[in-house]
């Protein structure tokens, strides 16, 4: 990582808000991920753990260098993190940084950053919704870029591609289309696992533009948290089921 910044390579943050690791790896082994399943390694997607169980807390994780964790024994590696003493997840390779997070270092360093929002805690809407946006030089939501439009996953990778810059670009996209609701993908009366499944092969279908990159691209690409349909007598997120922890994760260079 520390090499792709000192190359001014464009990076891509996609934030898949609410998606569940087991309804992402049932997708790739059925074959309905054709965008995304050409980046993903020979078993799919990476199973990791989120630092947080809703999208406020795991996306200020996210910008501060805290990723979704890999499974096993660590301390693992992080790709960038402020430089704080006594850490033990920073190596050489990591793009370390004295501001408090990723969008602050990168515009320090000459990039143009850009936030497309999409889920409530991006819309502006109130102080605590502009917070995250904040952080970035440029930030975009309207509710056809949020959870209630079914077409989201397209306004929002077009309003990604207006916002390219001749600097280099760091680019974070809340992907809404799999956070609730997401039964008009399928239908249903109710969310439910096929519905949220659908919203995924739609948003993939959607990035099949966003790839088509002329410009060294790093990309990472991760959930920030999944949801109970549920099991257990569990609902929704922001509580400590196995479901909502366990997210996909995956990384790549275009």
């Amino acid at each position: 990582m520390r090499e792709l910044v000192a190359s001014k390579a464009d990076i891509l943050l996609i934030t898949l808000d609410t998606l569940r690791y087991d309804a992402a790896q049932a997708a790739w082994r059925e074959g309905l991920l054709a965008t995304l399943a050409p980046h993903l390694g020979p078993d799919g997607w990476e199973e990791r753990h989120s630092p947080a169980s809703f999208t406020y807390a795991a996306h200020h994780a996210f910008l501060a260098g805290f990723l979704p964790t890999p499974l096993g024994k660590g301390p693992h590696s992080r790709l960038f993190a402020a430089d704080f003493a006594g850490a033990t997840s920073t190596t050489e390779e990591t793009f370390t940084f004295q501001e408090a997070t990723l969008p602050e270092a990168l515009r320090a360093r000459g990039y143009h950053t850009v936030c497309v929002g999409g889920t409530g805690f991006f819309n502006g809407q109130n102080a605590l919704s502009r917070v995250l946006p904040g952080l970035f030089e440029e930030s975009h939501w309207r509710p056809e870029l949020g959870v209630t439009d079914p077409d989201s996953p397209r306004h929002q990778v077009a309003q990604a591609l207006a916002c390219r810059d001749q600097r280099p670009n760091f680019t974070l996209i809340n992907v809404s289309a799999i956070h609730q609701p997401n039964r008009f993908y399928t239908g249903a009366l109710e969310d439910n696992l096929e519905s949220h499944t659908a919203a995924l092969v739609a948003v993939d279908d959607a990035l099949q533009q966003l790839f088509q990159v002329r410009k060294t691209t790093f990309v990472i690409v991760c959930s920030d948290h999944g949801t109970a349909y549920g099991e257990d007598g569990y609902h929704g997120h922001r509580l400590g089921h196995p479901v909502v922890w366990t997210v996909p994760y995956a990384h790549f260079t275009l």
